[in-house]
């Protein structure tokens, strides 16, 4: 018979046992080895079945094992020791209090990081992806460096889906039925023991409520929305079912709880426990996009008109894009997102036609009717990211539509290249040998704090004991993947007895490849299938095999990438291959703890450069294993053959998609078959592949100080959070009111701006390299006077289209009052201080001492043609 009613009985600890709670609470376990190890400690068998979740397994642990481990004086010191280190850990100074004792108020007194989805643990199944991977990865080592942040996300009663395969290798979903009891959460409540409630309103005079739990991610606090809630309606009590779920409304509402109701969470939590209230909102990627307009609502609450109300609010917000493609942003359509605004609904003290402005595309090549996240995120932000030097490139050319006139270079989103929680991904086994080996102090410094000079320490490590390990993982992940395969088999409705073939699926001392990720159709999956006779050749090699293991979800609605899987999945089910490719289903966090550090090649071929970072490599890196990667996300940047390789790609050739794939992976193919496989099985005179090894050991100590989410974190704190925090002190409701009115004036006025003559005269005699030239410029500034304009010569070196390369723009100074005319004159010297081609240009640009910079307003006034000598000068 079906329950009516759920609900969870909790052990009742014995008293000397009672810090095991707090342990369990704190999310820390998920990355600390010892605190693991003393779980596992409590009852071994319970720990396995409990899938190292210190919450279930504090649920089955029966009474009487509990009683012994009471009386038990080893156990109990254990105990106290780690209690003691968790609580050393969350109370204690780490960088960041360093850093402000140093600083003094420069820092951030508090951070909002927002995200759709967190990747801490599979305990708290709340991710489906890098995203969320990556958002885990911020808290964690936020936590460890001592930023005071606040995560904010939902709580999905289902999570993401579980991935199983059909007998014809088709992706199945389920999802599970999570309960918020029975995970590592605490309900917020108020003062009075009730829980505190977080609503927005709705059309039609509903409303959307939701309860804030809380997950402790060491020092960082995580709150979690939760509409399923017994205030609600059905259709409400459903908002946070599932995670990247339901149709446009649905999503929607989503992103509307997760931005408004995410700050009157955050609001709620900061007036309860005596948190600092944060200086800095960061949106990572637009679904929380909304967040902007309810802090813009409070404001309209005190008194502060729209405009005013908008510049004080982008200046402590902090937007992160993670999309290379425009069909990876959410876009509403305009009349869903008016109906849930405005007096009849949401935030009805904000004109509708406002709210709409921030986010639809009316920029050349946008579609007018539709309300883009991404546009509302960067509208709304003073400082916006991408996550790798080329993805910034990458998103500078996506989003230049919103700053017309500027070149792409200029457009105002710079890059923070994401990093990976160390500590998290890291095998205990190369843990234990770099604590054997150089000390556990100085190995835990190396993980969490990073520094060239502590992960040179790897060099002291001899290379038996690298290989040995190098061995150890590889043999690791042999067993984890049998067992899997053989689970996934019997899903698949195979029986015991045609099953023995998975005894010998993979070796331990096989050239390992892994290759792990979502599977949209970028990504290149089959890449590898695009050859088979060539592919099965370096499977079965007699002298110098290759084993590869896949994993990867595609989305639900996703046929095509489920094809995909379905492809590859045939493949590996030929009896000719299968002991040497197989594909495991439902990729998670626990598999890729075992993946990563067993692979001895991490393999990444998507199509360049549609990857925006692409981190399973760092993870991959910091276990020892080597990266095998198109030349897009992280790689780009920091690929050195010394440590890895590099798949040539065809992207600027003129060739058909087919083409290109067939292209690079023939690449892709040469790079296994002569250099890759013929490197790993050479050994050197003492018997072991000396030249691999080598490649081990400096991909540990080049890479491992740079992909380090501590690193990221410290990146974004100096980049991103100080200017953010700086700029949202500088502008109070005063600076906030006289740079919105300046805008306003500016945005009226500048159609009347304009450049009407230049001329050029040289000092010299020719234009040699070393002499310089005198500007002269007339403009007119209409209403405007110089105090709101700079203007500016462009020059450097021009190509064959006449535009200029490297360009330093220097500003001009204004030369007496205006003419007869109106004009003013500005002037200023031009050094030729470059051979070659070699051109310049003026512009006019709005100046103001609050502006982030000049083309924050995407106004810019540059010369018609007719207007002067503003031709190239070549240099010889």
């Amino acid at each position: 018979m079906k329950a009516i009613r759920r609900f969870t009985v909790r052990p009742a600890l014995p008293a000397p046992l009672a810090p095991l709670s707090e342990l369990a609470r704190n999310l820390r376990w998920s990355w600390h080895t010892g605190t693991r190890e003393l779980f596992k400690a409590v009852d071994p068998a319970q720990w396995a079945a409990a899938a190292g979740d210190p919450v279930r397994l504090l649920g089955s642990v029966p009474p009487a094992r509990l009683a012994q481990l009471a009386g038990d004086e080893v156990f109990l010191r254990r105990l106290a020791e780690t209690s003691d280190g968790l609580r050393e850990y969350v109370t204690g100074a780490r960088w960041y209090q360093e850093q402000s004792a140093e600083r003094g108020s420069e820092l951030p007194r508090a951070v909002a990081y927002f995200s759709p989805e967190f990747g801490i643990t599979d305990a708290l199944p709340q991710y489906s992806g890098g995203l969320g991977i990556l958002a885990g990865d911020h808290l964690k080592a936020a936590s460890d460096l001592g930023l005071p942040l606040i995560g904010v996300g939902l709580l999905y009663r289902h999570g993401y889906f579980h991935q199983s395969l059909s007998r014809d290798g088709w992706q199945q979903e389920t999802y599970p039925v999570l309960d918020p009891n029975e995970l590592p959460l605490t309900l917020l409540r108020e003062a009075d023991g009730t829980p505190s409630l977080v609503s927005i309103a709705l059309p039609g005079g509903r409303s959307l409520r939701a309860h804030v739990w809380q997950a402790a991610v060491g020092r960082v606090p995580l709150l979690m929305l939760d509409s399923d809630v017994e205030e609600n309606d059905t259709g409400a009590r459903e908002v946070t079912d599932r995670l990247y779920g339901g149709g446009s409304e649905h999503r929607l509402l989503q992103e509307m709880l997760l931005g408004i109701g995410g700050i009157r969470a955050i609001r709620a939590y900061c007036r309860l426990t005596g948190h600092a209230e944060p200086e800095v909102f960061h949106t990572n990627e637009g679904h929380a996009g909304f967040l902007g307009l309810e802090r813009i609502h409070e404001l309209a609450d005190q008194g502060l008109e729209f405009d005013s109300a908008l510049e004080a609010v982008r200046a402590g917000t902090v937007f992160t894009t993670h999309t290379p493609v425009p069909a990876g942003i959410d876009r509403f359509d305009r009349e869903l997102v008016a109906r849930h605004f405005g007096p009849h609904a949401e935030l009805p003290r904000i004109d509708v036609e406002r709210i709409l402005r921030l986010g639809m595309e009316t920029y050349p090549g946008g579609e007018p009717n539709r309300f883009n996240m991404a546009v509302m995120g960067l509208r709304l932000g003073r400082c916006a990211n991408g996550v790798s030097t080329l993805h910034g490139k990458v998103s500078r050319e996506m989003f230049a539509g919103l700053w017309p006139g500027f070149d792409a270079e200029e457009v105002p989103i710079s890059s923070v290249t994401n990093g990976v929680h160390a500590p998290t991904w890291v095998a205990p086994e190369v843990f234990r040998l770099g604590a054997r080996q150089i000390g556990a102090q100085r190995t835990e410094d190396a993980l969490s704090v990073g520094g060239s000079e502590r992960w040179d320490a790897v060099a002291e490590i001899q290379d038996a004991d690298i290989w040995e390990l190098r061995r150890d993982l590889r043999n690791q992940l042999v067993t984890e993947v049998r067992q899997r395969l053989y689970a996934s088999w019997r899903q698949r409705g195979a029986a015991s007895a045609e099953l023995g073939w998975i005894d010998d699926v993979l070796h331990p001392d096989v050239l390992t490849i892994g290759f792990a990720r979502r599977v949209p159709s970028y990504k290149r999956l089959t890449l590898m299938l695009r050859d088979r006779d060539r592919l099965m050749e370096l499977l079965t090699h007699p002298e110098r095999p290759i084993q590869i293991v896949v994993a990867g979800k595609a989305h639900p609605a996703d046929d095509g990438g489920k094809r995909l899987i379905q492809e590859l999945v045939r493949f590996t089910d030929d009896p000719r291959v299968r002991n040497r490719i197989v594909f495991l289903p439902d990729y998670g966090m626990a598999m890729a703890q075992k993946l990563y550090p067993g692979c001895d090649v991490w393999l990444n071929n998507p199509l360049r450069p549609l990857e925006a970072c692409g981190t399973s490599g760092m993870k991959a890196a910091l276990n020892g294993c080597l990266n095998l990667s198109v030349l897009d996300g992280w790689w780009d940047e920091w690929f050195e053959p010394d440590f890895g390789w590099a798949i040539p790609t065809a992207d600027g050739a003129a060739t058909d998609d087919d083409r290109r794939d067939d292209l690079e992976a023939a690449a892709l193919y040469d790079l296994l078959e002569r250099r890759i496989a013929p490197r790993f099985y050479e050994q050197g005179p003492g018997g072991l592949p000396d030249r691999w090894i080598e490649m081990v050991r400096r991909t540990l100590t080049r890479l491992g100080p740079k992909v380090l989410a501590g690193r990221m974190v410290r990146d974004y704190v100096e980049q991103l959070y100080v200017p953010a925090a700086r700029a949202h002190r500088t502008l109070g409701a005063d600076d906030a009111i006289e740079l919105a009115a300046w805008k306003s004036r500016v945005r009226a006025a500048w159609p009347r701006v304009a450049v009407d003559h230049v001329e050029a005269s040289a000092t010299g005699a020719t234009a040699e390299l070393g002499a310089t030239l005198s500007l002269r410029v007339r403009v007119h500034l209409g209403e405007l006077t110089p105090d709101d304009v700079e203007v500016q010569s462009i020059a450097g070196r021009v190509d064959p289209e006449d535009v200029i390369a490297d360009a330093r723009p220097l500003p001009l100074k204004a030369v007496g009052g205006p003419d007869a005319e109106g004009r003013r004159l500005y002037e200023g010297p031009l050094a030729l201080d470059r051979t070659g081609p070699f051109g310049y240009t003026v512009r006019i640009l709005p100046a103001h001492r609050l502006l982030a910079s000049g083309a924050e307003l995407g106004l810019v006034a540059v010369p018609s043609e007719g207007t002067g000598e503003a031709a190239g000068v070549l240099l010889r």
